[in-house]
């Protein structure tokens, strides 16, 4: 079971999310386009591709599709009947399917660690890593930008991740906000 603090941790997470209303209803959107909402039933909404879809409501069988002139264009599950892990990855997929080809992309190779110019420290872990990738921190210079709490905020990043990086960029002459 899972709930509405989830979901928004999960959409914040990805880059360029923002968190809005849309007919009454929590909304996420990335860019202006909405990926995901939750209905006053407690009801999870999320735009995804016809694949996704067909995954979503085999994965799930208290889902539903959503339908537009017949053509499928999300997935509709009670809140309360999935889990957190499939919840996340169901987000990302929703957030994949309406951000931007660029922005998409980046966050693809942000997932690898292959994102070219980073200087960011080994030593924070590939969670810490994909997570500063992902929020566009591809830099010791952006992560200076940031205060602790930012950090920590975002998903993957702990505090020995924090403590390395506040150490790295103390090497250099920087540090946090």
């Amino acid at each position: 079971m899972t709930t509405v603090t989830q979901l928004r941790k999960a959409a914040l997470a990805l880059p360029e999310t923002e968190e809005g209303t849309h007919f009454g209803m929590v909304a996420f959107s990335v860019r202006g386009k909405g990926f995901a909402s939750v209905t006053k039933d407690g009801e999870v909404q999320l735009q995804l591709g016809a694949d996704e879809v067909e995954s979503a409501v085999s994965a799930h069988p208290t889902g539903e599709r959503i339908s537009r002139n017949g053509t499928p264009i999300g997935f509709r599950v009670p809140l309360a009947d999935i889990d957190g892990k499939d919840l996340n990855a169901l987000v990302r997929a929703a957030w994949f399917a309406r951000a931007p080809k660029r922005l998409a992309a980046a966050l693809a190779d942000a997932d690898t660690g292959t994102t070219p110019g980073s200087d960011l420290p080994a030593g924070i872990g590939k969670p810490a890593t994909r997570a500063l990738l992902g929020a566009g921190l591809s830099t010791l210079a952006k992560v200076a930008t940031r205060t602790e709490a930012d950090l920590l905020a975002l998903h993957g990043v702990g505090p020995k991740a924090v403590r390395i990086l506040r150490e790295e960029l103390a090497r250099t002459g920087r540090s946090l906000r």
